[in-house]
């Protein structure tokens, strides 16, 4: 920025409440009020003063300024309108320096650029979606570590202020959509005392600078999205900055006059004509408000409203501002009966924002926080039935009327003795009991889970899928098990018994927290690791490598990454347990194995923090041999039940998360075979063509012979390898790939035609399946033991087809067993794999998906157990301990680790009710 132009920056604001000329009075003028302020839009800097006298700001529609040395260049340093719209906002909000921005996420971005890798950040955790995004980025881009506290007591920010670290801590009050309070005043305090070269940033959309000035409580940096009350009519998108400190100031000009993003001078001439009605606005949008909060309080609805007098830290609200603002929301106790009473009103619009001079209704639930999980929703005290309503300035009475219409017509109240009374809500009895029935939040640790997820065979795509040919894939009917086992002694510890039996603990509070950032709930993972926590679990929570056994390291610095960035709240309520993972898949042959221990830890994790839940019981019915039992659930062993698919869908997230911990850069087809089961159709992104995941409608359950050549591979080294070919022969690979997808597609005709006869679909597969292995060999992924292997079964008088699957250089085969091939021929087969030192296992494919225990009491488990096998006693005695301490003991547990390997899966399977995608 030029001298000129940043010198305009740094002095513009240095200036008195603008007089209008008039004779020198015996007594000094009284300072104008707010109202004033807002429609007086004055500058007295001549240099700014319109040149015609003209009555409203002009707008200076150029994008450059003829002449040097003036005061103006060029419209993205600076613009006449939107100096003149600085000055006012600054004049109304107490501040020396304003800027306006084209968003109010833009003035978060530009106030977020004052951090530095390494630094810290200190939040809300019920903040502005937006603000979460962009927080998650410069966690995940910038090496900032973001840590996400209920900021509505001032106390639970010390264990997280880092003198020399803390470099921002950024607050919003009241919040959006429970209105929840935060005193501003108080944390600012505590945060200058701490940690003083921290800066207070404070979101005051909701307020606007007329009911809330927090540069005047002890705040640094204060921006509005000006969409909202400043603008007032949802015309334009602008943001505003404002400040009292030159050197934060200066650093801001530098970066909106760098990146571009000040706002346009039309939209500062909207801006100004905006603010100049803001105080008459909001003086009818909450003198509104409190009417609508009074009535509805007054009918029995819980109603979240500063006004109200049983508003939580209404004490602080009305401390801090100066009045209530003009959104509040309320619970009706139902979802059904919110979304009629939204779709029954007339005159209230249904839309996700506020601020307008037009009254809204929203359900957040169902339209702005429709993203999030109902597990996860629930973990916040977001109730799904919360009606949100921002008051606008029409006629209170016809918009009282309006909502009174609404309720009654949607069933909420009635009309008795010439008033509105509310009807309660008619629960249904059974359902109620149900409710009682499901396991509880706050049980979810103290009990054991009981966890599954299958591995997968590629049909058809290996490799190639890297390089944008669709994948076909497919659950098998081996599996990997984890199992869940609440500690009481504060350590977190697992135990693979597939990989050398290895355990390891770990302390929970002396785990590299500083290096976390925790995704609160409803919050996606970034699309790329967190180095920072990556490095420092490997540096600071692991031996190295080579002190482990194979595959151990990443195993568990895969753990720890989800443990962390999962158990998002304080340390007294991070989850103390044992996981136990055991498996029937062959681990490191190319069968997703990874994937499968990825899944169930990820399921596990998930519910351990009530970020996801298992759906209630079926609706209890009575059994003819139970008829004095009305609970009696009255369902055969083997009634399967589903997973909700978003419980899936957060698993399948996560399991991703772990599978770039292990592997880099995974396809994803993996896991989500894993956590979807079935067979399933997977395109990459980023080829120009449609890509993600389509199931295979119809698929045919197929018979395999798998088998593991124990020869290790390197997936990694394989995938370069394919890379550095293409870059050599781009022609030659490019047709190999054309032809991978060819037959990828001819694969899923066949699958999916209902008219195809059995025998003609397995002879079509056959075929399919030697020409795609031929491919493969052509891009250099098999092994000399594949090959023998393919010779063997491809042998007479075995006749079958046999391809390399998952990433080759080893690792396993898959061969297709015709529906008539003969027994004896199989067992032959099988006993000389067998000799030559390989493991054929026989198995279908094409099954379940994640699968979780039901944590209620079945019949079957308890004639097995007794009452309640899942949970271990409250107060073990020691000789109930095993040899690590603090883990209790329990049936399943001990059984889990007992049971002989080859009748692992159908001991599992005998457990109780599986809860299956």
């Amino acid at each position: 920025m030029d001298a000129s132009i940043k010198t305009e920056f740094m002095s513009r604001y240095d200036l008195p409440t603008p007089e209008p000329d008039s004779p020198s009075l015996s007594r000094s003028r009284r300072p104008y009020a707010f109202s004033t302020l807002c429609a007086t839009v004055e500058n007295p800097n001549s240099s700014h003063k319109d040149q015609h006298g003209s009555s409203s700001v002009p707008i200076y529609q150029t994008a450059t300024f003829k002449g040097v040395g003036g005061v103006y260049d060029y419209s993205r340093s600076g613009n006449p309108t939107r100096t003149h719209l600085e000055h006012h906002i600054a004049k109304i909000s107490s501040a020396q320096h304003a800027f306006a921005v084209s968003s109010g996420m833009a003035a978060l971005d530009v106030i977020t650029r004052i951090l530095k890798p390494g630094c810290e950040v200190i939040a809300g955790d019920d903040i502005y979606g937006g603000t979460n995004r962009l927080l998650s980025y410069i966690r995940t881009h910038m090496g900032v570590v973001v840590h996400h506290v209920d900021t509505t007591d001032a106390n639970s920010v010390l264990p997280y202020l880092n003198p020399g670290k803390t470099a921002m801590v950024l607050l919003e009050t009241p919040t959006n959509p429970l209105l929840k309070i935060i005193d501003i005043a108080s944390i600012s305090a505590l945060i200058k005392e701490k940690c003083e070269d921290a800066v207070v940033v404070v979101d005051n959309t909701m307020m606007s600078p007329y009911l809330q000035r927090p540069l005047e409580h002890g705040a640094d940096i204060v921006y509005d999205s000006a969409t909202k009350y400043l603008s007032g009519h949802h015309d334009l998108m602008a943001g505003v900055i404002t400040c009292n400190r030159d050197d934060l100031a200066q650093q801001m000009a530098f970066t909106i006059n760098s990146v571009g993003n000040a706002l346009t001078p039309f939209d500062s001439f909207l801006l100004l004509r905006g603010i100049k009605t803001l105080a008459i606005r909001m003086d009818r949008q909450q003198s509104s408000a409190l009417l609508v909060a009074q009535m509805l309080s007054k009918l029995g609805f819980k109603t979240h409203y500063p006004g109200l007098p049983n508003h939580p830290n209404r004490e602080v609200h009305e401390r801090i501002a100066d009045g209530y603002g003009a959104v509040l929301s309320f619970e009706t106790g139902d979802k059904e009966l919110s979304e009629r009473i939204v779709g029954a009103t007339r005159l209230w619009g249904i839309s996700v924002s506020f601020g307008c001079v037009n009254s809204l209704i929203s359900m957040p639930c169902v339209m702005s926080h429709a993203s999030i999980d109902p597990a996860t929703r629930a973990a916040r005290g977001l109730p799904e039935d919360l009606i949100r309503l921002c008051v606008g300035i029409e006629d209170p009475a016809d918009l009282l009327d309006d909502l009174q219409h609404a309720l009654l017509e949607a069933g909420a109240i009635t009309l008795a003795a010439n008033d509105f009374v509310r009807i309660p809500n008619a629960v249904n009895k059974a359902v109620e009991k149900l409710a009682d029935m499901q396991p509880r939040n706050d049980d979810t640790r103290d009990r054991e889970w009981f966890v599954s997820a299958p591995g997968k065979v590629i049909l058809f795509g290996e490799h190639a899928v890297v390089h944008g040919v669709t994948a076909l894939a497919a659950s098998v009917d081996l599996r990997c098990y984890g199992l869940s086992s609440p500690r009481d002694d504060g350590k977190v510890s697992v135990r693979f018994t597939n990989i050398g039996d290895h355990y390891h603990e770990w302390n929970i509070d002396e785990l590299p927290w500083d290096a976390a950032s925790p995704i609160p709930p409803g919050e996606a993972h970034a699309d790329v690791l967190d180095q920072r926590l990556v490095d420092a679990i490997s540096q600071r929570a692991l031996p190295p490598a080579e002190d482990l056994p194979p595959k151990t390291h990443g195993a568990l610095l895969a753990f720890l990454y989800l443990y962390m960035s999962i158990s998002y709240k304080g340390s007294r309520d991070r989850p103390s347990f044992h996981l136990q993972v055991k498996s029937t898949l062959p681990v490191g042959a190319g069968l997703g194995s990874s994937a499968a221990y990825s899944t169930c830890m990820s399921t596990i994790l998930l519910l351990l923090n009530t970020r996801v839940s298992v759906p209630p019981l079926p609706v209890p019915s009575r059994s003819p041999s139970h008829p004095e039992d009305p609970g009696h659930i009255h369902i055969s062993h083997q009634g399967r039940r589903a997973l909700p698919p978003d419980v899936a869908d957060e698993i399948n997230r996560w399991a991703f998360v772990a599978e770039k911990v292990l592997h880099g850069n995974p396809s994803g087809v993996d896991n989500s075979v894993s956590v979807f089961g079935g067979a399933l159709a997977y395109t990459r992104p980023g080829f120009g063509k449609k890509s993600g995941t389509d199931p295979i409608q119809g698929f045919k359950s197929l018979k395999f012979l798998l088998v593991d050549s124990k020869v290790p591979r390197d997936t990694k080294k394989l995938v370069a390898g394919v890379a550095a070919k293409k870059m050599d022969e781009p022609e030659a690979v490019g047709k190999v790939l054309e032809d991978i997808q060819s037959i990828v597609d001819e694969a899923r005709r066949a699958l999916a035609d209902p008219e195809l006869s059995r025998d003609d679909l397995l002879s079509a597969l056959s075929t399919l399946i030697d020409e795609n292995h031929v491919h493969l060999v052509s891009l250099g992924v098999s092994h000399e033991v594949l090959e023998t292997i393919r010779n063997k079964t491809a042998a007479q008088p075995y006749g079958l087809s046999t391809k390399l699957t998952g990433a080759g250089g080893g690792g396993c085969s898959v061969t297709l067993i015709p529906d008539n091939f003969q027994d004896k021929h199989l067992r032959e087969l099988v006993a000389l794999l067998e000799k030559d030192s390989f493991q054929p296992y026989l198995t279908a494919v094409g099954g379940s998906g994640v699968g979780i225990l039901s944590p209620y009491n079945d019949p079957h488990r308890v004639a097995r157990y007794g009452n309640d096998p899942m949970t271990p006693p409250d107060t073990p005695s020691p000789e109930e301990y095993d040899e690590h301490a603090g883990l209790s003991e329990s049936v399943l547990k001990s059984e889990f680790e007992s049971v002989a390997h080859e009748d692992f899966a159908l001991w599992a399977d005998s457990q109780g009710r599986w809860l299956y995608v």
